[in-house]
């Protein structure tokens, strides 16, 4: 990213996976030069850019939060630079914002990528990104279709005001896979397991660059349609109202305080099975206020939620639930010094589970979900994070909460255990949404190391045991799962490196032994093991870009260079070693 070396080169980076898309949060900016980012979500010129005089100094006074996300397996067949995290080979410089890369590789492995924009006399930035990866499968191991390919389409707009900045973006999302995981059962032939999903969004966001009154707008819109007619439309607005920096006195705290207003909506209609529908409606209100010296402060606050919920199917009448919600949220901070700080605190929250949230974390669902909201009453949580010299920033916490519908994913069995036809989803081979009560802790930490100027190493871990109600277990979870990095940079920046290593525990999962198949006279039965077991993995990457031009660049991509073809969810093999290299201009 910004740091020079001279060091073997060892291996790097990679592409990571598995992610159907939803809207996202604006990225995290951080002043300081060799700063890099804590978590980058996407590569999209829609994410914010640091302009001269933004933010402000009442913004930057926001104390910076370090968050570990869960990383999908960078080597499975949704395996993509767009979606998800965002690990490829990056050099520093406004010449990466508009580009165009081409490569291939084994398994049939196609990648189309580019990004143009152009600044206009006004301030005024416009430009559109596209994003095209294909794979053919695992011809050698399944005697069916497993091949897949996802491509998204932006278009973007970015303003800046004297007053704030403002953003637009909207985004073609496709998904084109099959439900290839049949292990329970031997078909032969040619089988129809084809799934498909069509997302479009359009996001809108304005921020002003002082926290007087009104802090920002967001409008958040998406539009949801799959191969079996699944339809869900969503929209979310939010304003931040805010008034910062009031001075206590002569004591030296100040004062802030913070209003967010916001609205949700989702209407989710399914065609097949049990045909549900669902309907939220939910606004919530999170008054809070801040009295803060130095880096140390201490927040109190609530959140209210008020909650219109619809449900129905083929099986059930209508059902409506109206109910009003009301969370803690408490946050302090003591600043013993900058390389050490002590947190902790209290918060709630009501979220609204959807189709398209589910798809993101398992695409291999079937396309009919009972939809459900998962109510976090209360997590508690302490920790300590610090900035020793720029070199060294670490974060670790640990937490207890109690939630309720807590969603994780069940296998299905057959749906009917005498077609011969079957449909893609009637093979055992999809998943479906199951809630219960319970309560969760967990340890995380996240690390990252600056040893050199051109060289970054990175590191995440978490532990997360959940203690159900029902359930003895927690299905397609795993108790475990890290990940580490590092980017090093040489030849006076000609040359990137990446390595990324992803780790997951097994987790336990339900699943299904098939008899009676092939013989007509007995009708198919299934024994249900509610104690399986999903393998742990171990997934290392490597990448590296070299420009040969300032305007011209070759790369090469590994991954899953272990060559395991693990399991993501039960009979959901992942491709095994990747290579793919291509060519990159920038113009």
């Amino acid at each position: 990213m910004n740091k020079k070396i001279q060091l073997l080169s060892i291996l790097f980076l990679g592409v990571s996976s598995v992610a159907f898309s939803q809207i996202k949060e604006e990225k995290l900016v951080l002043n300081k030069k060799r700063e890099p980012e804590v978590k980058k979500i996407e590569k999209k010129k829609t994410s914010v850019e640091t302009i001269k005089n933004y933010p402000p100094e009442e913004k930057s006074q926001t104390p910076v939060k370090y968050t570990i996300t869960d990383v999908p397996a960078v080597s499975d067949f949704k395996t993509s630079t767009i979606q998800g995290e965002d690990v490829a080979p990056k050099f520093d410089g406004t010449a990466q914002n508009n580009y165009f890369q081409f490569g291939m590789g084994n398994y049939g492995k196609i990648l189309v990528d580019g990004n143009v924009s152009k600044t206009l006399e006004n301030k005024l930035e416009v430009g559109a990104d596209v994003h095209v990866l294909s794979t053919n499968g695992l011809k050698k191991d399944y005697d069916w279709k497993s091949g897949q390919t996802s491509a998204n389409i932006a278009a973007f707009l970015n303003s800046y005001g004297e007053k704030g900045k403002f953003n637009l973006n909207a985004e073609y999302g496709l998904d084109s896979y099959n439900y290839y995981g049949i292990y329970a059962m031997q078909p032969t032939g040619e089988l129809d397991l084809k799934q498909k999903v069509n997302q479009f969004k359009v996001n809108g966001y304005y921020d002003f660059y002082s926290n007087e009154i009104l802090n920002d707008v967001r409008v958040k819109s998406s539009f949801l349609k799959d191969h079996f007619d699944a339809q869900e439309n969503q929209v979310s607005i939010l304003a931040n109202f805010s008034k910062h920096a009031v001075e206590l006195g002569k004591s030296g705290i100040n004062l802030n305080a913070d209003l967010g207003v916001g609205l949700d909506a989702v209407k989710t209609d399914f065609a097949i099975r049990d045909k549900n529908s669902a309907n939220f409606f939910n606004t919530s209100l999170t008054p809070k206020v801040t009295f803060r010296k130095g880096d140390s402060y201490l927040t109190l606050g609530s959140s209210f939620s008020f909650l219109n919920a619809k449900n129905s199917n083929d099986q059930l009448e209508q059902q409506k639930n109206n109910k009003t919600y009301w969370f803690p949220q408490a946050e302090f901070q003591f600043a013993a010094a900058n390389e050490f700080k002590f947190y902790g605190g209290v918060d709630g929250g009501l979220k609204l589970n959807t189709y398209g949230d589910m798809l993101q974390t398992n695409p291999f669902i079937l396309s009919d979900q009972f939809l459900k909201p998962t109510e976090t009453k209360y997590r508690f949580y302490v920790g300590l994070r610090g900035d020793i010299d720029e070199t060294l920033k670490y974060d670790f916490s640990a937490g207890y909460g109690k939630m309720r519908d807590i969603m994780f994913f069940k296998a299905n069995d057959l749906f009917d255990n005498n077609s011969v036809n079957r449909s893609a989803y009637n093979f055992a081979n999809t998943f479906s949404a199951v809630y219960d009560d319970g309560n969760v802790s967990d340890i995380k930490g996240s690390v990252q190391y600056f040893p050199l100027a051109n060289l970054i190493l990175d590191g995440e871990l978490r532990f997360t045991k959940y203690d159900l109600k029902t359930y003895d277990n927690i299905y397609n979870v795993p108790l475990f799962n890290a990940s580490i990095g590092a980017k090093y940079t040489m030849l006076d920046k000609k040359l990137l490196l990446g390595f990324k290593g992803i780790f997951a525990s097994d987790r336990t999962t339900n699943s299904y032994a098939i008899e009676g198949i092939g013989d007509p006279n007995i009708i198919y039965q299934s024994t249900e093991n509610t104690n399986d077991k999903v393998g742990g993995y171990a997934d290392l990457n490597l990448s590296a870009e070299y420009k040969i031009h300032k305007n011209f660049s070759i790369f090469a991509l590994g991954n899953n260079l272990l060559s395991s073809k693990y399991q993501t969810y039960k009979g959901y093999k992942v491709l095994g070693a990747q290579i793919l290299g291509g060519v990159k201009i920038t113009f």
